[in-house]
């Protein structure tokens, strides 16, 4: 199987992964400094991705979920805050941010590469591959969501305003107890 469709499986299978891209976009709209911020995540999380799948890093893998679901929570109240009409740092600097969180999210997606490993020889490229594919699939999810947005306000549901004010609460819930099962995972194991 290519690398970079196992990308976009991973992505879009990932509901932690797609949470923290559905809070960039309530955090900053439909707008360039989207698709800059999540450039910015993907080249982010390619240097901690690359550098962990080659042997650099070592990081536990449950420490990093369990900051990537905080991560996402505060994504999620950022948005809140937006919302409410605050200018936070997140929405000053989206791109800033996503970098800043892809490195930690790097690590994360090393463990579904470790899980099939990497061809001998073709370690780049297998990993360019399987960055190229999240990437896609990132653009495929906000262009969904996109759609979506497009088609409740042409269609009069007003879906659209009602959803955007839902959704961090939503997703900061989620997330929340994604962090909590998580920590009381590595307590579990610890003991």
């Amino acid at each position: 199987i290519s690398y970079s469709v196992l990308g976009v499986e991973h992505i879009l299978t990932g509901f932690d992964h797609l949470a923290f891209v559905l809070g960039l976009i309530l955090l900053v709209g439909f707008r360039r400094r989207l698709a800059i911020a999540v450039s910015g995540f993907t080249l982010a999380h390619s240097v901690t991705l690359g550098a962990t799948a080659l042997g650099a890093f070592h990081p536990w893998p449950a420490y990093i979920e369990s900051l990537v679901a905080l991560s996402i929570v505060f994504v999620a109240a950022e948005a809140l805050r937006v919302q409410k009409g605050a200018l936070t740092l997140l929405s000053r600097w989206p791109l800033l941010a996503a970098a800043g969180f892809g490195l930690l999210h790097g690590f994360a997606f090393a463990g579904a590469i470790a899980e099939i490993g990497l061809p001998k020889g073709d370690e780049l490229l297998a990993l360019l591959l399987f960055n190229l594919g999240v990437e896609f699939g990132q653009l495929l999810f906000i262009g969904l969501t996109l759609a979506a947005a497009v088609a409740s306000k042409r269609m009069h549901l007003g879906l659209t305003p009602w959803a955007t004010r839902l959704a961090p609460y939503v997703i900061g819930t989620m997330a929340s107890f994604w962090f909590c099962e998580r920590v009381f995972a590595l307590f579990r194991n610890a003991t």
